[in-house]
């Protein structure tokens, strides 16, 4: 029995050793190397101080910032063990509110949140979350439909506030992948950084 076992067990030691610690100390290394600000994080910093990460979405609520998405995050509720409160932005627990679209709870916020935006037609990104709740982007079509709150409460023309919306509009993923966006937290950084 023990001649059967022994090889078995050198083999899963050896496996673990090898995909459970060398590998991916090899990857951390490799990507800390090729990729430092990616693998670091992507921080953001402002006057040698971190502010945030680009891949991850905060709360921006004055007139004088560009908003970010709905976020769907939550916390343990403490008033009601097994039970979640809302905690938007909360980067530990990134997860969607798992509802669907015919949800009739999402309806409602969808609802409240395009009302809380003077109704009619927003772009969708403005009124639902995304799948992780911390999406650090928002659509060319939602930066523009604040651009005139953000100049009106900065005292700037709207002009060169749409001009910066322009500039710090990402295209695709090497020309193809994904959708034109904004990074809010860079916007609203380059947005402080206006003389």
């Amino acid at each position: 029995m023990i001649a059967i076992l022994r090889p078995a067990l050198a083999v899963v030691g050896l496996l673990t050793l090898l995909l459970g610690l060398a590998v991916p100390l090899g990857f951390t290394g490799l990507a800390g190397t090729l990729f430092p600000a990616a693998a670091g994080g992507s921080l953001i910093e402002r006057d040698g101080k971190v502010v945030g990460s680009a891949l991850i979405g905060q709360g921006f609520a004055s007139a004088r910032y560009f908003h970010p998405r709905p976020s769907a995050t939550t916390a343990p509720d403490p008033e009601n063990p097994g039970s979640t409160t809302a905690s938007p932005y909360n980067a530990a627990a990134s997860a969607a509110s798992q509802a669907a679209p015919t949800s009739q709870a999402l309806l409602e916020a969808v609802k409240e949140r395009q009302a809380a935006l003077g109704g009619g037609a927003v772009p969708a990104d403005a009124v639902t979350a995304s799948g992780s709740g911390l999406d650090p982007h928002i659509s060319p079509e939602n930066a523009a439909r604040q651009v005139a709150r953000v100049a009106a409460a900065r005292g700037l023309p709207a002009a060169r506030v749409a001009a910066l919306v322009a500039v710090q509009t990402e295209g695709r993923e090497f020309g193809l992948l994904g959708e034109p966006r904004v990074n809010v937290l860079r916007l609203n950084l380059a947005l402080d950084a206006l003389r």
